[in-house]
């Protein structure tokens, strides 16, 4: 169905803030804006009721020229954080799956490699991402270990010069897909590594995963890995500790914040869209007051959170985002898109319900945007350490400085 959100765009700039972007940042974010109405929208519904990846789009994708968001050289985009983020909220603004397929290729796997690979392994996986011929996925969390990923429980064992993987992976975005997937593991000394396991390394098994009920045009898997092996080559050189995949998270956590403004933008502008032309009692619903309040209320909101998040990537951009800042935007961003976005499903009444108006589509993805990359709750208690000094995530009492 087609509809006048796109056109409606500029009404979720209510405080100007397009005033604050660099104007190359503004042409990325719109080039993609215009390949998402053109490619994306169109054609989403149908792919995310069968539950089925639109893989045609990865080549048409693959020209915009924007994976790899911030790495720079080796063929990426080499982005600010602002462009980064922006580019995430288009392809929410769109759609979820895409984004989800997007920010495990460029932001997860991509940068992970970018900080904490080798040149030599840079220049071997990076510039056939960049051009999207070879697919990454993510590896990290597992059946029993979501929010406690910390504690993984993925063995790498040494054997001669290099390692054999054991363990079990789940929701893992692209994993079915991708041509290199990073695996997490722990070895003997109980230190994590990163690993490259590439496609076809006997003892590696993704297994889509059915029955989801949000992101479904996206294909997560259940990986499960039996005496796979890989060579010293495709350990990361630069990763030894936990301490170093979190820098990987933390580098990519401010771009969830943006993802939650791009869906609560697009929740906006449909609703705003339908009030306008539906009419009940003789005018447009537009017109009473209890619709009225909902969309205002629902601009302030998306209005603090496009404050939130410029001010959180141009932090990024002077190197002084910390892991807490990421988390607070996260959190604070993500609850707020789900009460817009509940907001506008109620306010398109029964057809809020129906793919066609894109709007049950959103609703549903909102709740996986809400729970990766770290819950709610969890986000809180990283943020609870930070300004306390107390941590109730493990226990242990640092002592506060200052």
């Amino acid at each position: 169905m087609s509809t006048d959100a796109d056109t409606l765009a500029p009404a979720t700039d209510f405080y100007a803030v397009d005033d604050l972007i660099d104007p190359g940042d503004l042409e990325i974010r719109d080039r993609v804006r215009a390949f998402c109405a053109a490619e994306v929208t169109p054609i989403i519904n149908d792919y995310w009721e069968r539950a089925e990846f639109p893989a045609h789009l990865v080549p048409k994708l693959a020209d915009l020229g924007i994976a790899g968001g911030t790495v720079k050289g080796h063929g990426s985009a080499g982005m600010s954080a602002v462009a980064a983020g922006l580019v995430a909220a288009e392809w929410a603004r769109a759609d979820g799956s895409m984004g989800t397929f997007h920010g495990v290729h460029s932001f997860l796997a991509m940068q992970s490699i970018d900080l904490l690979g080798s040149e030599e392994q840079k220049e071997r996986w990076l510039p056939g991402m960049a051009r999207m011929e070879t697919i990454g996925a993510f590896g990290l969390t597992e059946p029993d270990h979501g929010s406690d990923a910390v504690a993984l429980g993925t063995t790498a064992t040494r054997d001669g010069d290099g390692f054999v993987l054991n363990g079990a992976k789940k929701w893992i975005g692209n994993g079915s897909i991708a041509d290199i997937v990073l695996i997490w593991a722990r070895d003997e000394d109980g230190n994590v590594g990163g690993y490259v396991v590439e496609k076809g390394t006997p003892g590696f098994t993704a297994t889509v995963m059915t029955g989801k009920t949000a992101l479904r045009a996206v294909w997560q898997a259940e990986i499960t890995l039996e005496n796979v092996r890989v060579g010293p080559e495709n350990k990361l050189e630069n990763c030894h500790n936990f301490k170093d995949v979190s820098q990987v998270l933390d580098r990519t956590r401010y771009t969830v914040a943006w993802r939650a403004l791009g869906v609560a933008q697009s929740a906006y502008e449909l609703a705003l869209a339908h009030t306008l032309q539906r009419e009940q009692f003789g005018q447009p619903i537009a017109g009473y007051q209890l619709v009225q309040e909902k969309l205002a209320r629902m601009l302030a909101e998306i209005t603090t959170m496009q404050l939130m998040c410029w001010r959180l990537s141009t932090l990024a951009d002077e190197g002084r985002m910390t892991a807490a800042m990421a988390s607070l935007a996260k959190m604070n961003c993500c609850k707020k898109a789900r009460t817009i976005i509940a907001d506008a499903r109620d306010l398109f009444g029964g057809d809020g319900i129906l793919l066609e108006h894109h709007i049950a589509r959103h609703h549903a993805d909102i709740e996986a945007i809400y729970t990766f990359e770290g819950t709610d709750h969890v986000q809180a208690l990283i943020v609870g350490r930070e300004v306390t000094g107390l941590s109730a995530i493990t226990g242990r009492r640092p002592r506060r400085e200052g």
